[in-house]
């Protein structure tokens, strides 16, 4: 099993966006010592509580600090932006860090139509052009195109398209790049969008397939130990859905808020628990395990977005455990 990070950078609640930063980088190169293969970074903006709003800037603070890890966005968005000026962008990133610059792109408008007007300049929307887009960029970076980005690197960076069901698979497929399927936003497709992208794709930008798929983890000392810490995430996700502070709440105020749910919030919770594997190292390694055998992958990024700094990199900790390292976690033989 191959294991990464996609963060959000989710800022707990009172603690600065300068202090999730530096957690961020210590994050960073904690999991180059665990064995992590990538840290990608997600795009975000106008919200309170989700500071990476800047993927190229992050992959670069982050490549700068470690050796080996892979630094990647989960992703940058395309529709508001120019494929030649993001095709330098990840061309300046992979001469800066040779083999290690991964870029994902997605097609989210990133958030209200007001915050996509900011994004795009006032231009109008682009959302169909999305593909259009990505042909462009793969010009511009593959030499095809009539003006080719700078600086001409001795290697291509990879390049994925994230998605959330078929549709955005075969585009994949067909460009010959690299495919991510987004789990924790849509639990349900992920199977027919990863067997879609396996069939379809044809050697193009790059060589071979290379598919990935992202999934919230939360991995305890034990069950009862994860469910305590996942209620943070719990309420977080809760609140970001309905439009509320994107700030991860602390455990006294996710506890409280948990006491104070709605019949429809419980639903809501129980069905966003789709989106999450939940438990001590047994019971995620078993979920994680029968996840990867259903969508045939063996290529995960993970988000954990619970409020306890310290418990958190615990959970990459014992996720690393589990799978990566030399001697990775034993489980009882029967519970496998």
């Amino acid at each position: 099993m191959k294991l990464g990070i996609l963060d959000q950078m989710p800022k707990p609640k009172g603690m600065t966006a300068e202090q999730t930063a530096a957690h961020t980088i210590e994050l960073a190169q904690l999991a180059e010592s665990l064995g992590y293969g990538r840290y990608w970074f997600a795009e975000h903006h106008a919200t309170r509580g989700m500071i990476s709003s800047a993927p190229e800037v992050m992959m670069a603070a982050v490549a700068s600090q470690t050796q080996t890890i892979k630094v990647g966005s989960g992703g940058i968005l395309m529709p508001q932006y120019s494929p030649f000026k993001v095709a330098s962008q990840i061309a300046q990133l992979e001469s800066l860090f040779p083999g290690r610059v991964e870029a994902g792109l997605g097609r989210s408008p990133g958030g209200a139509e007001f915050l996509r007007s900011l994004l795009a300049d006032d231009k109008p929307n682009q959302m169909a052009e999305y593909p259009d887009k990505l042909r462009q960029l793969i010009a511009y970076l593959d030499g095809s195109a009539k003006v080719h980005a700078a600086p001409r690197t001795t290697n291509r960076p990879e390049l994925y398209s994230l998605g959330l069901g078929e549709n955005s698979a075969l585009l994949a497929g067909l460009l010959g790049i690299g495919y991510v399927f987004g789990h924790f936003i849509q639990p349900d497709r992920g199977v027919a969008a990863l067997q879609t992208y396996r069939e379809t794709f044809s050697q193009g930008f790059m060589d071979t397939p290379s598919a990935k798929a992202c999934v919230f983890v939360v991995c305890g000392e034990d069950d009862a130990h994860a469910e305590q810490l996942a209620h943070t995430q719990d309420i977080w996700l809760l609140n970001v859905e309905k439009g509320l502070d994107s700030q991860v709440p602390t455990p006294e105020a996710a506890e409280e808020k948990m006491r104070l749910l709605s019949e429809d919030e419980v639903k809501k919770v129980k069905n966003n628990r789709r989106r999450m594997i939940i438990g001590g190292p047994e019971t995620v390694k078993v979920a994680l395990d029968h996840l990867s055998d259903s969508y045939q992958c063996e290529d995960w990024l993970i988000l954990c977005n619970i409020y306890d700094w310290e418990e958190k990199k615990q959970s990459f900790e014992r996720l690393a455990a589990l799978y990566l390292g030399d001697e990775s976690y034993s489980l009882h033989p029967n519970k496998i």
